[in-house]
């Protein structure tokens, strides 16, 4: 029994290590990344838009995420609402133009989603795109995986 017992405390430290000191982000390979750590995936005319394991890493536990309204427009590049974590308060920025046809609304009462599963319960907003040409200032995964490579050794 105390074997038994010891075996699963250290499979229990091991799964703890293994789940808070990543060495890697995630980064999907379906997706597109802007430079200040959002993601987004384009199914036609329709964006879903979040930020990235990446991001949430670096920010920590997130206590807030601050939505904007449906129907408000979003441009590329520009801010349009914010996470709050233990440590800091960052602006998100849309990767695309459009306009705000969906808001996770599950972040007001669940905003950790974003750091449970950035890429799938955690999405912020839904956008109708303007100009699917803005994708091509965007990075694909390969592309980002190294910038944030580059971005930490310049840590």
């Amino acid at each position: 029994m105390a074997l038994r017992q010891l075996w699963a405390s250290r499979a229990a430290s091991y799964l703890r290590i293994s789940v808070f000191n990543r060495p890697f982000s995630t980064v999907l390979k379906d997706l597109k990344y802007a430079d200040s750590h959002e993601w987004v995936k384009v199914d036609g005319n329709s964006a879903t838009v979040g930020i990235t394991d990446h991001a949430q890493d670096h920010l920590g536990d997130v206590v807030y995420v601050e939505l904007p309204e449906v129907g408000a427009t979003v441009t590329q590049g520009e801010g349009f609402g914010a996470v709050e974590s233990v440590k800091a308060t960052s602006d998100v920025n849309s990767p695309v133009s459009g306009k705000v046809v969906d808001v996770n609304e599950e972040l007001s009462s669940s905003p950790a989603l974003v750091n449970s599963s950035p890429y799938t319960k955690g999405w912020i907003i839904k956008v109708e795109v303007s100009d699917n040409g803005e994708l091509n200032n965007l990075m694909d995964s390969d592309q980002y995986s190294k910038f944030c490579e580059e971005e930490d050794s310049n840590h």
